[in-house]
């Protein structure tokens, strides 16, 4: 029978809650079991996905002002605010041991979710392509990527979660759309605190994970060992999380509708695709597309895709058709995977920017 480790490393400071399972996944050799990590951070923070832009997603002075650090992990999806309510699940695997299809690697990984969840008597079902929902709130969504040489998945039980504070460190237009935030995660998002009374024991909720990831993965889950290397990785990567280069990464163009003169133009512009909102900003020279930054709360794989398809649509004209048929060129040539979000929703955002 297939063998896998478990670290269950309880509660740990918040930046470790993040940079402990890339860690595994970049300290990965051949010989590195496949892992499952559940930890909890002992802070509360917020967090934002790898192609967001940090002054786009966060309000930036009210994290500071309530001391509130914020991270950007190298998985996809959106800003986030987390702390010990949640019970974060991080599978670290081998290569080849999870699907190709990231479709199927989510199905797979949220089977034991719902199935710990429906075990403890609540009625979550599996919402394509990665969510969970409860007699229609989310109770839970999961991201994945691939790090160094693994594959990795991650989401959480969610015994807990404060709405309030969700609704507060969002960057929103206006404290009317921030109510209008905060009241759609009262009416559709829910936690096992809301549907069970009492709620029950953490270590009893892990436990019964476990036994349901065994049972999915037809493996036996072994209690394991941090190791020296992977230590070592994340005390590198601790370094990197909390600098301002990595924080503020994505995205270089930043003024929306600025006109430069009669022939250059920078523009932004967004869409609302299934899979997550995509965002782009481009500068248009003489109607072309001299220079792009995608970025959003998608899921797309491999890592280096965005920046692919920055590359693939400059020095074209702003068509959608034209756009349409380079964007899918680069998505064949180099296997790209971005579920519920389409080369022609691509398209249609970027070919938005020639109607300013």
């Amino acid at each position: 029978m297939r063998t896998i480790r478990l670290l269950d490393l309880d509660t740990v400071p918040a930046l470790r809650s993040q940079t402990v399972y890339h860690a595994v996944a970049y300290a990965m050799t051949s010989q590195t079991p496949d892992t499952i990590i559940l930890v909890s951070p002992a802070e509360p923070y917020v967090c934002i996905g790898y192609h967001q832009e940090l002054d786009k997603e966060v309000d930036i002075a009210y994290c500071q002002a309530h001391g509130l650090p914020v991270f950007r992990r190298e998985v996809g999806g959106g800003a986030v605010y987390l702390d010990y309510g949640q019970i974060f699940s991080q599978w670290v695997f081998q290569p080849g041991q999870l699907p190709a299809s990231i479709d199927e690697r989510f199905r797979i990984y949220v089977n034991p979710l719902v199935d710990t969840y429906q075990a403890l008597g609540v009625n979550a079902t599996h919402r394509p392509i990665n969510d969970i929902h409860v007699n229609g709130k989310k109770i839970g969504g999961t991201g994945a990527a691939q790090i160094g040489n693994a594959e990795v998945v991650v989401g959480s039980l969610m015994m807990t979660f404060d709405k309030a504070t969700m609704s507060r460190v969002l960057k929103v237009s206006s404290e009317k759309m921030r109510d209008k935030v905060f009241e759609s995660l009262e009416q559709y998002m829910t936690t096992l605190s809301e549907q069970l009374n009492p709620l029950p024991a953490r270590q009893v909720v892990k436990d019964l994970y476990i036994q349901k990831c065994a049972a999915t993965l037809n493996a036996e889950i072994v209690p394991g060992a941090w190791t020296a290397e992977e230590e070592a990785m994340a005390v590198e990567l601790d370094a990197r999380f909390t600098s301002d280069e990595w924080l503020n990464q994505r995205g270089g163009l930043r003024q929306q509708g600025v006109k430069i003169h009669q022939d250059v133009q920078v523009v932004e512009r967004a869409l609302k695709a299934p899979g997550g909102l995509i965002r782009v900003t481009a500068r248009l020279r003489e109607g072309r597309i001299d220079d792009i930054s995608l970025s959003g709360d998608f899921t797309l794989l491999p890592a280096f895709a965005v920046a692919a398809l920055e590359q693939s649509v400059r020095g074209l004209t702003a068509t959608q058709d034209q756009l349409a048929a380079r964007i899918g060129e680069a998505y064949r040539s180099i296997g790209i995977q971005s579920p519920g979000v389409t080369p022609e929703d691509f398209a249609k955002v970027i070919a938005s920017v020639a109607t300013n």
